[in-house]
């Protein structure tokens, strides 16, 4: 099968995925299924994979190498191990990025991210930027008729990240208050249509780019401002005192340290972009009590809720296709904000 493959890390993004012709998945666990790929999302993850930042938790002696990134995927049934009883060859589906074990504490509770045994197609082993993919029985859910797997698949990480952290946020935000959404890209603006669904929150979005800023409004944001560097101060004034909540997608050059600073007090940023650090001196966080909180990956439950709200068209996935032989150019067009929504790559 065709596939692309990272050989090298590069912090500065100079090296290319390598398309090249590699065996087939196959089925080794009563459990396995092999998907046909219809579509794999292109993630902020992938390139933070290719710069290194991960090697030294998900590969320290870099035995990974060669192997295939992507970690938001849908597509087709294509095989089924013998132990296989909830899906049939043939199923449109989408895949949970983690192959949980089921049995650890972590899954009984329900948080599939916490699996002590889980692995993680894209992450640390091979992933959907090929044509077919290994993964679990645990990790799928079959999509509903009317839905593709091109107009889902990053869904499955991006929309469930977003997704995780909006329902997070809702539970502190009465209607009239205000939540700052920083960042509308791949997750944001699926974290902006959560937000307007499960609160009464005035939304305010910021981004640099104009196509994101047009794609906010759009999208229903209440007030959309373009992240100029007087941003704390006009945040303030448009919320008579500093927002409720803060939902940095950004989580790196800069964005991180203004995000807190927008609160009002007892207000809480939830920081889900990541690579940066965040520095509060601890006597604010005690006068203001302002609380940074961090947000993981959705679990099960959460993409099965959220593929609800997505097949009633009320949270839709805005995205840019590429074919598999243009990987190299979507993660060009990524790395320098020519995309608005998300990156598909479709086999």
């Amino acid at each position: 099968m065709r596939a692309a493959r990272l050989h090298e890390y590069d912090e500065h993004l100079n090296v290319q995925l390598q398309l090249e012709d590699v065996p087939l998945p196959k089925i080794t666990k009563p459990g396995d299924v092999i998907v046909r790929i219809g579509a794999a999302g292109l993630c902020r993850t992938d390139l933070h994979i290719i710069e290194g930042v991960w090697k030294d938790i998900q590969d320290p002696q870099r035995t990974l190498l060669p192997y295939i990134l992507g970690h938001e995927n849908a597509g087709w049934v294509e095989e089924v191990g013998p132990g296989v009883t909830s899906v049939k060859v043939g199923d449109p589906v989408i895949c949970h990025p983690l192959r949980s074990c089921g049995v650890c504490l972590g899954c009984r509770r329900g948080e599939d991210m916490y699996c002590e045994h889980g692995s993680f197609p894209g992450l640390n082993c091979d992933g959907g930027f090929a044509e077919y993919m290994l993964t679990n029985e645990r990790a799928l859910i079959k999509l509903n008729p009317n839905v593709a797997p091109v107009d889902v698949a990053p869904l499955a990480d991006a929309g469930i990240t977003a997704y995780r952290v909006a329902k997070k946020a809702a539970r502190k935000l009465n209607p009239g208050q205000y939540c700052v959404i920083l960042g509308v890209g791949g997750l944001g603006h699926i974290a902006l249509q959560s937000v307007r669904e499960l609160c009464g929150a005035r939304i305010i979005a910021i981004d640099r780019s104009e196509a994101a800023r047009q794609l906010a409004r759009n999208l229903g944001a209440h007030y959309v401002l373009d992240g100029s560097d007087t941003i704390v101060q006009e945040v303030k004034e448009l919320t008579h005192g500093g927002a409720h909540v803060v939902i940095d997608f950004v989580g790196e050059l800069g964005a991180e340290q203004v995000s807190w600073q927008m609160l009002r007090q007892g207000g809480t940023h939830f920081v889900v972009g990541y690579g940066g650090a965040v520095h509060v001196p601890t006597v604010h966080m005690i006068i203001t009590e302002i609380a940074i909180e961090g947000s993981l990956v959705g679990n099960y439950v959460e993409l099965v809720e959220l593929m609800e709200l997505n097949a009633e068209g009320r949270v839709k996935l805005h995205g840019q296709q590429y074919r598999l032989d243009q990987i190299n150019q979507a993660i060009d067009d990524f790395k320098n904000r020519r995309i608005a929504g998300r990156a598909v790559i479709v086999p």
